[in-house]
């Protein structure tokens, strides 16, 4: 298990917030912490500590009137951290190789390549064109309904007919060199982790996957190790002392570079 940081911005301000409670409409979210570093900020202190495969994520739409102030923050981070950061939210063909060239290891994509409800496998073709494999996370954030975990897009807001399943992941894993899996109903929350999607996430072994949502203390984070078998990569976010909450920066960046 590595630690991987994040930088979650929205409105142009970095902040930590209820995945579940993000809406487009009047950019509203549930807010648990709004820092007073900008973006750049924590980049740096991620590369000083040699903190690698952290997360850049995007939460405003580009039709949101703070999507500027929200890019240029995220930019800024690149800036600050070549080659350690991934980028996600709003991904496309047609300004992947801009955040590339910005710094960005990785591009993070959902929305694009799970569209109106439906796996395009056209869209990820033109992602993996436009970027290469080995520069691809997907995103398979999801919430759970009618027994399972179904992927969701639109800034967490729209349900897909795509399970989140072992044979999902095979049959893209060929596609990507990641997987980012957002746990929506928990995340931010810090109420404890989804332990069942972990336990079927530790059955997946040919690409890293990183857990994100619910981690609450270092007993979840025991937790998430032992459902995912130790293969699983976790982001802490909301708990993490750095963004108010009760887990210590100085204790998770320890095994930020456990391979």
């Amino acid at each position: 298990m590595k630690f991987r940081p994040c930088i979650d911005i929205h409105n142009g301000k970095v902040k930590q917030i209820v995945g579940g409670s993000l809406h487009d409409d009047g950019d509203r979210a549930r807010e648990n912490f709004i820092s007073g570093q900008d973006a750049a900020f924590y980049a740096a202190l991620y590369r000083d500590e040699g903190l690698s495969g952290g997360h850049v994520i995007l939460l405003n739409s580009a039709s949101s009137p703070y999507y500027e102030a929200t890019r240029e923050q995220a930019v800024k981070a690149l800036a600050a951290y070549p080659g350690g950061l991934q980028l996600g939210g709003g991904v496309c063909p047609e300004n992947a190789a801009e955040y590339l060239d910005a710094g960005a290891s990785h591009v993070i994509v959902t929305s694009y390549v799970f569209r109106d409800g439906q796996l395009s496998w056209e869209n990820l073709e033109k992602m993996e064109q436009a970027v290469g494999r080995e520069r691809l996370v997907l995103d398979l954030s999801c919430r759970k309904k009618e027994g399972g975990y179904y992927i969701v897009t639109d800034r967490w807001q729209k349900f897909t007919d795509v399970p989140v399943t072992l044979e999902t992941m095979r049959e893209l894993g060929s596609h990507c060199d990641e997987f980012l899996i957002h746990a929506v109903d928990v995340e931010g929350k810090a109420s404890g982790i989804e332990k069942e999607l972990a336990e079927m996430l530790s059955g997946y072994e040919e690409r890293p996957v990183t857990y994100a949502g619910g981690v609450g203390s270092l007993e979840d984070i025991r937790l998430l190790e032992k459902a995912g078998k130790g293969r699983l990569d976790v982001t802490v976010g909301s708990a993490l002392d750095l963004f108010g909450g009760v887990i210590p920066f100085d204790l998770l960046k320890r095994i930020g570079n456990r391979e």
